[in-house]
């Protein structure tokens, strides 16, 4: 097990080292001037001469060779510069804005959890029962309602017509209530179903039926081995939304005016800032590699089928 993790931290190395490569090229083949939207945000009229010392400043007129290793050696250093709207660390404005972002996701991640476990459970056991027929309706409006829509369908019933919640910003639980709702419903539709049909798929095993068998009580069988084995493609698709949630509670962010790090990654496109455009790819990116490593171990802890290859053994 220890060579197996150690292999698998080493290996995100050269992932992260990749994706510094394609964010650096991608801003490099992107029409837009660093130097000419450092100056447009600053409301300078950008000369010639400007320019050219804004593009040496930036040391954008050296080598793609050298540009490249003082990129890597910057973002190991967490340097990613100033924004061209504030003028501030990029870095310290992430770090700012970051744990209103972590607090909405982890908020609608134990939400989901802790309805489409129970819910995609007992309609997998209750097949074709009020229970199952409940929980497929709720998947359906799960995944087909937008997110925005169901932001503002939600603003407009528990905001402006019961007064229940406050509309937008962030302070106490109230404010957290309807965000939360509205990223949760689509993550309760995917991990009910992925539940639903894992628990479905279990039951089918040979091992059930000779555990009935042998006399062990049908919670027993349930609980203790087919929802420890039939959870694992939830704990996967779990792992892949926590960096998306992170990330991407973009929209979500500008219907409740949540003060994240979405807000800011819209506000820096539409500005051009660059050093937070560069931030927010990098970020996504170690983030999405770092929920990955985090759930292959997890499922190496919970099945030691998973041999030192990182391939179940049958």
């Amino acid at each position: 097990m220890v060579s197996y993790i150690a292999k698998r931290i080493f290996a995100v190395i050269p992932i992260v080292l990749f994706a510094i490569f394609i964010m650096f090229v991608f801003i490099r083949l992107s029409p837009v001037d660093p130097a000419e939207a450092y100056l447009t945000a600053a409301n300078i009229h950008p000369t010639e001469e400007l320019l050219a010392e804004k593009r040496h400043e930036f040391g954008l007129d050296q080598p793609m060779a050298v540009q490249y290793v003082q990129t890597i050696v910057k973002v190991f250093q967490l340097d990613f510069g100033h924004s061209y709207v504030t003028n501030q660390p990029v870095w310290d404005e992430v770090t700012a804005r970051m744990p209103a972002t972590l607090q909405l996701a982890v908020s609608s991640i134990f939400l989901a959890v802790l309805i489409s476990i129970p819910l995609g459970f007992l309609s997998a056991i209750y097949k074709n029962s009020l229970i199952d027929r409940f929980s497929r309706l709720l998947s359906y409006l799960g995944a087909s309602i937008p997110q925005f829509w169901l932001g503002y369908l939600l603003i407009f019933f528990f905001s402006v017509k019961l007064n229940l919640f406050p509309v937008e910003g962030r302070g106490s639980w109230a404010h957290l209530v309807l965000p939360t709702v509205t990223l949760s419903l689509a993550l309760i539709a995917i991990y009910t179903r992925l539940l639903r049909a894992s628990v479905l798929e279990q039951m089918q095993e040979s091992y059930v039926l000779y555990a009935r068998t042998r006399g062990i009580k049908e919670k027993v069988i349930m609980v203790k081995h087919v929802l420890k084995l039939a959870i694992s493609p939830v704990i996967t698709g779990l792992g892949m939304n926590v960096g998306k949630l992170l990330t991407g509670t973009i929209i979500v962010e500008q219907v409740f005016s949540w003060p994240g790090f979405g807000r800011y990654f819209v506000d820096a496109i539409f500005n051009r800032d660059i050093p937070v455009i560069q931030c927010y790819v990098l970020l996504a990116a170690c983030l999405f590699i770092v929920c990955n490593l985090i759930v292959d171990l997890v499922q190496l802890a919970m099945d030691p089928r998973i041999s030192s290859k990182g391939r179940a053994e049958y």
